[in-house]
């Protein structure tokens, strides 16, 4: 018998960290050239993937691994003990099961819900197991749809059961006629999120202002404005600089990463890195600082196929009918993923609510304090991160507001 104890599911809760901010930068490096804007939750197209995971053998399986980068996880844990291997890629499933279970915690705050289901073909019998362990891990809607006969019908249930899970914010995931008789297997994430700042910026603040798509052309945005203490560090070696500006409840917090130039956003793309990322954005590498912030107001919608970013990734079994092996799934050979839509949303504004304005009152104003500038008047990275869960949630990029 394993021991599961709190320094093992320590040592799993930062190898999922290390593995989400892994897999966050490699799926923006498939992104980054597609759209001005790139907006996803890396952590909600884990969780998808963890499901396949749980139901894919040999290759396939190892390839949706080695995407999650599960593989160097599992291995890690499961060298403390020769006997842990099956409970140690379990725990990783419970580490989701958390995530999961954090992500859709109501709160007053900020409104964040996450949805994941799995639909099958109805000539695909579901694996007892399969649908036991998803249900256990990953609380999903898993469902049989009869695609041959009533592909249209399939979607109208599928979109209905997407937007009741995000508030209706998101509709209409699979636009008409995305799925066919020839559907198969189909793959859903959806993500909402909306969020309420601990020091709100104050409407009479927001202006005018400019916002440089390049050196040369800029656009009219609307600036919100507010001087405050942060958690602020200068990044030399990209030309940079990051800043946390937390949520009510202090749970979740939005990290921007701008870039010292205008034109300086490929540079810090181009280095970025996992570990450099975990390293800036730990609360031991910022200093609480002064600063005076300008954010411009932003709504991003986004919509993404991803079974091409996901083979150049290294999952390519999964999408050849004559290689996919989810054995694990059904006893049916020819199970075949056919379609990975992800669909986000993100709201930022000066919101805030009078409890959080009322008990911010945390600044001190001291006279040798210098008031560092952060404006963020042209294209910067952006991310939301679980403090506890040490998880990026979010990622994105805003070329044009």
């Amino acid at each position: 018998m394993c021991s599961s104890d709190e320094s093992d599911l320590r040592i799993t809760m930062h190898l999922l960290a290390e593995a989400t901010t892994k897999f966050t930068l490699e799926l923006y490096q498939q992104l980054r050239e597609t759209k001005d804007n790139i907006f996803y939750s890396p952590i909600s197209i884990m969780t998808a993937l963890g499901m396949l995971q749980l139901g894919a053998k040999g290759n396939t399986r190892q390839q949706i691994e080695k995407v999650l980068q599960f593989s160097g996880a599992t291995k890690k844990t499961a060298e403390k003990s020769a006997d842990c291997h099956d409970e140690t890629s379990e725990n990783v499933h419970h580490q989701f099961q958390k995530l999961m279970t954090q992500l859709n915690k109501s709160h007053g705050a900020y409104d964040l819900k996450a949805a994941n289901g799995i639909y099958g073909a109805k000539e695909f019998p579901f694996l007892q197991e399969f649908l036991e362990d998803i249900r256990k891990f990953y609380q999903a809607s898993v469902e049989s749809l009869d695609f041959v006969h009533a592909a249209g019908e399939s979607e109208k249930k599928i979109n209905s059961w997407v937007e009741s899970q995000t508030n209706g914010k998101i509709k209409d995931l699979f636009p008409n006629g995305s799925l066919s008789s020839s559907t198969i297997l189909v793959l859903v994430n959806a993500v909402y999120f909306k969020g309420q700042w601990d020091h709100k910026f104050d409407e009479k603040h927001t202006r005018e202002g400019k916002f440089w798509l390049n050196e040369k052309t800029s656009k009219s945005v609307q600036m919100m404005i507010q001087t405050n203490e942060f958690n602020f560090n200068r990044l030399e070696d990209v030309q940079a600089k990051i800043l946390e500006i937390p949520y009510k409840g202090k749970e979740l917090s939005m990290f921007i990463l701008l870039p010292n130039e205008t034109n300086g956003l490929k540079k810090l793309e181009d280095n970025l890195t996992a570990d450099k990322l975990i390293e800036w954005t730990s609360p031991q590498n910022m200093d609480m600082v002064e600063v005076q912030l300008s954010l411009p107001r932003f709504k991003v919608e986004e919509k993404y196929d991803l079974p091409a970013p996901l083979e150049h990734m290294g999952m390519v079994d999964a999408f050849i009918a004559q290689k996919a092996d989810f054995s694990g799934i059904s006893d049916n050979q020819d199970l075949v993923v056919s379609k990975v839509l992800h669909k986000s949303f993100v709201e930022v504004n000066e919101e805030g609510t009078e409890a959080a304005a009322a008990t911010g009152v945390e600044v001190s104003l001291t006279s040798a304090m210098i008031t560092e500038d952060f404006s963020c008047d042209h294209p910067f990275l952006f991310l939301i991160k679980h403090k506890k869960m040490n998880s990026i949630l979010f990622f994105g990029k805003m070329s044009s507001p």
